[in-house]
């Protein structure tokens, strides 16, 4: 079994496809909640941008994200590709750079420059929900995979052994 996971990450985009986003809409929004709940800072750092709509695209992903970062309404909410949903600015790059992002183990800049992150849109938004990212003093990431509760452990180890497989086959 384990010998299939260095080839799983590859399929993983295929297997999603298919996925009704509807199964998807109430995780997403309740690891929304849970984030805002546990990190309020976090959501103030934004200022005027806390309702901004950031399009999050996992370019190797079937589907993007919308995010409005605002803590007493967070929204976190799954479209098609094809959907194209309206949006102030676009934060792009592969899954795991996203994630890496995010968990603060890539810098963000340093992913610009290096074409591993497109931006575009209102970059004065980014600049601040990057910024808020890169002050917090806990994991984002780690806040994400707490709202599983139970099974925040299992989820972590299989996002840390996918992402594992990714990097050995780079």
């Amino acid at each position: 079994m384990l010998g299939l996971l260095p080839e799983f990450h590859r399929y993983l985009p295929n297997l999603l496809a298919p996925v009704p986003l509807a199964l998807v809409q109430p995780v997403l929004g309740h690891i929304a909640r849970h984030v805002a709940r546990a990190h309020p800072a976090l959501f103030a750092r934004l200022g005027p941008h806390k309702t901004k709509r950031f399009l999050i695209d996992p370019t190797d992903f079937p589907f993007v994200l919308v995010l409005i970062p605002d803590a007493g309404q967070p929204y976190l909410k799954a479209y098609r590709r094809s959907a194209n949903p309206p949006h102030d600015a676009r934060i792009a790059g592969t899954f795991f750079n996203l994630l890496d992002m995010i968990a603060g183990s890539l810098d963000g800049d340093a992913l610009f420059f290096n074409r591993g992150l497109q931006v575009s849109g209102d970059v004065e938004a980014v600049v601040s929900l990057r910024n808020a990212l890169d002050d917090s003093e806990v994991s984002t990431l780690d806040s994400v995979l707490d709202s599983f509760g139970p099974l925040s452990k299992p989820a972590a180890l299989a996002l840390s052994a996918l992402h594992a497989a990714q990097s050995s086959n780079r």
